[in-house]
């Protein structure tokens, strides 16, 4: 199949080289086009411009932000330009207004939307283990099923909303930031009461906390490798601001989300913006000490 396919960072390029290896013939878009020379070696073609890609039965996007989104699709060389009835697979952590628009938007060109983030981290991707959230026409997620069958190990379909996949993705993000920020007080809580953090996360995934979330970020913690981020904490950042702006028009409390939002913007100002999400703990860790 032939399928166009925007944004080459961390995740979008190893899903991109997943894609080539399966025998699928690539166009890939990126604003920095040195990132796009690992997939033009293995085989892909470039685009010029992100409406390119619109030539194709099918076009992914992954990207860090709304505006990032925005200007891929409806700025002035972005795939609404011209008419084309292609297939946007949106893999993107964004606001589910946005989803709303960029559906509305593909529809009058005689296209459709899905909406598929993921749940998995750099490893995950290179690896082909995501796990794919989908929202959207049953018709068009049909299509997609062999594709993600082939960057991931479980796709989930969550309504025919797009915008549905999107409320998912915020969702888990939160209780991820959530479930860090509980390890953390409670290592701090364990080292500073004389027992060390390895039992405690022993004693923890190997009974009641079995989920790999726990091993995989307890470990983190162990180690304190928050760089090279895996997610950055900008991007952790911006997601509970999506998260707080759901909530607000839902008008949901969400008392925790306050805190953890607090803990980001101490993460990035004392350990820089390269910084993983996960160094939350850090700063829970420095606020125990300065006790």
């Amino acid at each position: 199949m032939k399928i166009g396919f925007i944004g080459l960072g961390q995740m979008g390029a190893p899903i991109a080289l997943n894609l080539i290896r399966a025998g699928h013939e690539l166009m890939v878009w990126n604003r920095s086009s040195e990132k796009m020379t690992p997939l033009l070696a293995a085989g892909a073609q470039a685009a010029r411009h992100p409406q390119d890609c619109a030539s194709h039965e099918i076009v992914f996007s992954i990207l860090s932000d709304d505006q990032a989104v925005e200007n891929i699709v409806f700025g002035s060389d972005g795939l609404l330009k011209n008419q084309h009835q292609t297939l946007h697979i949106s893999m993107s952590t964004i606001s589910p207004g946005l989803v709303d628009c960029m559906t509305a938007a593909h529809r009058s060109h005689g296209g459709d939307l899905i909406s598929a983030p993921v749940f998995g981290r750099p490893l995950a991707a290179q690896a082909a283990k995501l796990f794919i959230i989908t929202a959207g026409n049953e018709k068009s997620l049909n299509l997609c099923e062999s594709l993600f069958s082939i960057i991931g190990q479980r796709t989930i379909r969550v309504g025919d909303a797009p915008q549905a996949a999107n409320i998912v993705k915020l969702c888990g993000n939160f209780m991820i930031m959530s479930a860090v920020e509980s390890l953390a007080e409670a290592m701090t809580l364990a080292k500073k009461s004389g027992v060390d953090k390895k039992t405690l996360l022993h004693a923890l995934t190997s009974t009641i906390f079995t989920a790999p979330l726990y091993e995989t970020y307890g470990q983190i913690l162990i180690e304190q490798s928050f760089k090279p981020a895996g997610f950055a904490a900008p991007l952790g950042l911006k997601d509970m601001k999506l998260v707080s702006q759901v909530a607000e028009i839902n008008r949901i409390p969400m008392p925790f989300l306050g805190i953890l939002r607090d803990h980001i913007l101490s993460a990035i100002a004392q350990k820089g913006e390269d910084v993983d999400w996960s160094a939350i703990a850090h700063v829970v860790e420095k606020s125990a000490e300065a006790n």
